[in-house]
């Protein structure tokens, strides 16, 4: 494919995504139950600084602030009719903070569960949930987006909605699922399951894997299904920055910048070819990220037993707590 996504991955052992959206921008003001993807219009310039950040941190990939930003989940705000305008600036405004870098940088389009619970435990078909996605791609791919980042999915009805919004739309994708501590999604899917799903969907990402979930731990122990899955396709990781807590009036996580550069290093040693944070990843994590992927010296491929006791001296020795 001649995506940028794809070339970068075909010239470098591993590429590092952004961080947090929603948490950062709370950092800046954003208020609690407020809407972030309003903020592509009433607050374009914090979203843009946002973006430079994250690309000043070293990241090659950042995620548009558009996560929430589908139809369902915008009548909660009342701006159900603003789908593709709110998509397509997030688009443009991550866009701008690329341009303004000098060196390449992927524009990922950032597309949340829709929100409801799909057929046949719920009533969302997976026609609608296309459509709804589709919606969203359409103005992500208007306002510049290189890729579709489908995130934080639950079931592989989802999965194969996305995958039949990105064909309808004409764009490459990635695709993650939020998994449990006990190793499956909320609606029960385990990384097996999906590193099988993932070749037979209608239009195969170019990289799929996990995001979100309880932290760096127990997400790169959702990273080793895939692996021993046998799937060759690029792997993304994207945990939390561990467990959150209400401090001075924010939530504080409580996986540091050497905690989260500790999970990178194991990541890329287990294969993983995107690396990033989600919730709670400042652009200080992902500076320590960068630097620990550039500096530590490769190791062989860590078993699960080599996670939990990397990650929890790491949790130690920066004075973390992993609840």
């Amino acid at each position: 494919m001649s995506d940028q996504l794809s070339r970068m991955l075909g010239e470098r052992p591993w590429l590092l995504a952004d961080g947090a959206t929603g948490t950062n921008l709370y950092n800046m003001g954003l208020v609690h139950g407020q809407a972030p993807d309003l903020w592509n219009e009433s607050q374009p310039d914090k979203v843009r600084a946002l973006h430079s950040q994250m690309i000043a941190a070293g990241a090659d990939i950042i995620l548009t602030n558009s996560f929430g930003a589908n139809a369902t989940r915008l009548r909660l705000a009342g701006a159900q009719d603003r789908v593709h305008a709110l998509n397509r600036t997030a688009a443009r405004l991550a866009r701008e903070a690329a341009q303004a870098a000098r060196r390449a940088v992927v524009i990922a389009g950032s597309i949340g569960p829709t929100g409801e619970i799909m057929a046949p435990i719920g009533r969302l078909t997976e026609a609608e949930a296309a459509a709804i996605f589709t919606e969203q791609a359409e103005g992500l791919k208007e306002g510049g987006a290189d890729i579709l980042w489908v995130e934080t999915v639950s079931s592989i009805e989802e999965m194969r909605a996305a995958a039949r919004a990105a064909q309808a739309v004409g764009m490459p994708w990635c695709g993650t699922m939020s998994f449990e501590p006990g190793g499956r999604s909320m609606m029960g899917v385990t990384p097996p399951q999906l590193a099988s799903l993932i070749d037979r969907l209608p239009c195969p990402p170019i990289a799929y894997g996990a995001n979100c979930g309880t932290g760096p731990a127990e997400l790169l122990m959702a990273m080793t299904g895939f692996v021993a899955s046998g799937n060759e396709r690029p792997l993304i990781a994207k945990p939390n920055a561990g467990v959150p807590r209400y401090q001075d009036g924010g939530l504080i996580y409580d996986a540091t910048p050497p905690v989260m550069a500790e999970f990178a290093v194991l990541a890329r040693d287990l294969g993983v070819r995107l690396i990033g944070g989600c919730c709670g990843t400042t652009p200080a994590h992902l500076d320590a990220m960068r630097k620990a992927l550039i500096e530590a010296p490769r190791n062989p491929r860590p078993n699960a037993e080599t996670i939990s006791a990397r990650i929890a001296q790491a949790m130690a020795l920066s004075g973390s707590t992993d609840d």
